[in-house]
């Protein structure tokens, strides 16, 4: 059985881990700390069979070396000379195995122009997305335009309902009222900001989401929606989806 569990780093960051539970092997996603992954190690006894990375920032890659060194892991990861350490590098459509899961490289630029994803395909789907798609909200546009980070969102839209969303950050209160502004009639979302504040108020993680709640609540998701256009057209452009999208995300930057 796999499972998988966030290790907090940070202020506010999540490292992924997926364990296979007949084994004792992990797979760890964006170690931006070595810390808190080797005393997950240490705690359980596990092995580290791999190292998941999906853009170059600092906060994602931070622990990579230390962990390299010290268990010799297989590193998978974007084709960016600038992160030290992937052994394997990848891109769109390039697929994997780990954990006895099948795993398809999503490439999503955007937050950065190096940001890929993946997508591990079950019963249900597991998507690692990193700084691209929050519960809530979606990742800031530091490298790439606001027409690839739409389309990454049109992408991860049309995955099932159920697919797991393993984002990177706990931002999932300000994200949702974010969400009230650009779309205040949405009841779906309120029930939500008030689960996750109870989560919250108990120190347990929002994530992962899910795709169907993502679809529901998310106004970046939402675009085509004249509920959210309703909303952005008094902030910019909100013709299409896509101008809304653009005018969203720059709301949001300074919201």
């Amino acid at each position: 059985m796999l499972t998988v569990k966030p290790l907090p780093a940070f202020q506010d960051n999540y490292i992924w881990v997926l364990q296979q539970d007949n084994t004792g092997s992990v797979v760890v996603v964006d170690p931006g700390e070595a810390q808190p992954v080797i005393d997950y190690l240490e705690r359980t006894g596990a092995r580290l069979e791999a190292i998941l990375i999906t853009h170059h920032h600092q906060d994602h890659t931070g622990g990579l070396n230390e962990l390299k060194s010290r268990y010799s892991p297989r590193v998978i990861g974007p084709d960016n000379p600038a992160i030290a350490g992937i052994d394997e590098t990848v891109g769109e459509g390039d697929r994997f195995r780990l954990m006895g899961r099948h795993f398809e490289v999503m490439a999503t630029p955007g937050h950065t122009l190096d940001h890929i994803s993946f997508l591990s395909s079950g019963t249900p789907s597991l998507l690692f997305c990193a700084d691209t798609l929050f519960c809530g909200g979606c990742g800031r546009l530091f490298e790439g335009s606001p027409e690839q980070m739409y389309k990454a969102l049109t992408r991860f839209a049309e995955l099932d309902d159920d697919t797991l969303v393993f984002g990177a950050h706990e931002y999932t209160l300000a994200n949702l009222k974010f969400a009230k502004a650009a779309e205040p009639d949405n009841s779906t979302r309120d029930a939500l900001f008030e689960e996750c504040q109870k989560a919250r108020e108990l120190d347990r993680p929002t994530l992962p989401s899910t795709i169907g709640r993502e679809r529901d609540i998310n106004p970046f998701m939402r675009t085509h929606l004249e509920s959210v256009q309703r909303g952005a057209a008094e902030q910019g452009e909100a013709h299409d989806a896509q101008s809304t999208f653009t005018t969203l995300r720059a709301w949001k930057d300074r919201f």
